[in-house]
């Protein structure tokens, strides 16, 4: 039977679409560093008869009537994610990572107010002010890079120089495209000396924070943390903030988000974060986050040991930045495109003092939470690492593609999307 049944009956078309993502799933890998395989738990949260409830305000805060279920699943969606980082306080209501980020600048900041954060260029976030953003335009945005692109260590003197020169309200740490982890005892010293307050963009770690397996901002005093809650977290697509203990700024940050930038919360997406939490805090995600790790150092060793130049040296969590036009005369672009021939899915990137476009790269971006959600172990990273080398060696060789792709076919027909994490 039909997993859409209504939809196949009702609309054709779109059931197309449906089912010809589901074949491209099951099929191919999944390697952006930013996407992952949610359960069927997540899954059926996320299409719940919550989608019909408009819940305006906070739990026993509302603005209309009939929230006696809304309550109580918001109410545990929040105590989740407070014990999964060790939180006092957690928004999670947030549409996304974007709106979670810009909600969190307007609640801790006036207009024209200066923020600290990692340069685009060297593995930031669009919302952490790049000046293609709306938000570029309301507060004032100064950055930092690293001192050294071949090993990632991030120049601290230059950011202690440019927070004494600019007295930035918030240093914010974080990233999209970087493969270390941070040293956020020295953000903490720094800003303590400026007077800012911490906020730590863990977007793409959230999960391997969860997991006990990287450095949980909040354990070395950081203020706030902003989060989306798919990629290595493993819920739906959406947002959260946390904070560490200050209820004034939790107030802050609860007022930003609603009445000040959303609406009604979207609440199915509110039970499938709720859902995913509860699976972040069972014993298994533990062994996930921790073999996310160990895939990535598997897949970082092919590469190093084929001579491609690797951003940061290597990797310290779930992703990797290649300079593949530098080490293999391919584009970034050329590369994503031709790995998709192979049923490999990963990004394009521009790398650190990036000489090309960025719709046409040096480099590319990938990573382990969705492969390693299937079930695949060091020895599979390996050897997807080794298919991708061949893959971008054969660009041009059509009958070459088709036998990387049977063998890719093969891998993830050993390894299908599981449909039950706990």
């Amino acid at each position: 039977m039909s997993e859409y049944p209504f939809i196949k009956d009702q609309d054709p078309e779109l059931y197309a679409t449906l089912i010809g993502e589901e074949e491209r799933e099951r099929k191919g890998v999944e390697l952006i560093p930013s996407e992952n395989y949610v359960s069927k738990a997540v899954r059926e949260a996320n299409g719940s008869v919550f989608t019909n409830k408009y819940s305006e305000g906070y739990p026993g805060k509302r603005y209309y009537g009939g929230q006696k279920y809304t309550d109580l699943m918001e109410t545990i969606a929040i105590e989740r994610a407070k014990k999964l980082f060790g939180a006092a306080y957690a928004n999670v209501q947030p549409l996304g990572g974007a709106a979670a980020n810009v909600s969190m600048y307007f609640a801790l900041m006036e207009p024209g107010d200066t923020v600290l954060g990692m340069d685009l260029s060297h593995g930031g976030h669009l919302t952490h002010g790049h000046p293609t953003t709306a938000i570029n335009k309301v507060f004032n945005f100064v950055r930092y890079k690293m001192k050294d692109v071949n090993t990632g260590e991030i120049d601290f003197e230059e950011l202690r120089r440019v927070a004494l020169e600019h007295k930035p309200k918030i240093i914010l740490a974080g990233f999209s495209a970087y493969s270390r982890e941070l040293d956020y005892a020295k953000f903490v010293e720094i800003a303590k000396e400026v007077g800012a307050i911490t906020v730590a963009d863990v977007a793409h770690i959230a999960g391997l924070i969860a997991g006990g397996v990287l450095k949980n901002p909040f354990d070395y005093g950081f203020d706030v943390m902003t989060t989306t809650t798919h990629k290595t977290l493993r819920g739906p697509r959406g947002g959260m903030i946390l904070v560490r203990e200050s209820e004034e700024l939790a107030k802050k940050i609860n007022k930003a988000v609603f009445p000040g930038m959303q609406g009604g919360p979207h609440m199915h997406i509110i039970a499938a974060k709720a859902v995913a939490f509860g699976e972040a805090g069972h014993s298994n995600f533990k062994v996930y986050a921790a073999q996310v790790l160990k895939n990535a150092k598997a897949m970082e060793k092919v590469f190093k040991d084929a001579n491609v130049r690797l951003l940061c040296g290597g990797t310290d969590n779930h992703l990797l930045l290649a300079d593949v036009y530098g080490s293999l005369g391919i584009t970034g672009q050329e590369a994503e495109t031709v790995l998709d021939e192979v049923g490999i899915t990963l990004n394009k990137n521009m790398i650190a003092d990036e000489s090309r476009t960025a719709m046409d790269p040096s480099g590319i971006r990938f990573g382990t939470p969705a492969m390693t959600t299937r079930g695949m172990m060091e020895a599979d990273a390996a050897q997807l690492a080794s298919i991708m080398l061949e893959t971008m060696a054969a660009k041009d060789d059509a009958a070459k593609k088709q036998e990387l792709q049977k063998t890719v076919q093969t891998l993830c027909e050993a390894f299908p999307v599981p449909e039950k994490f706990v």
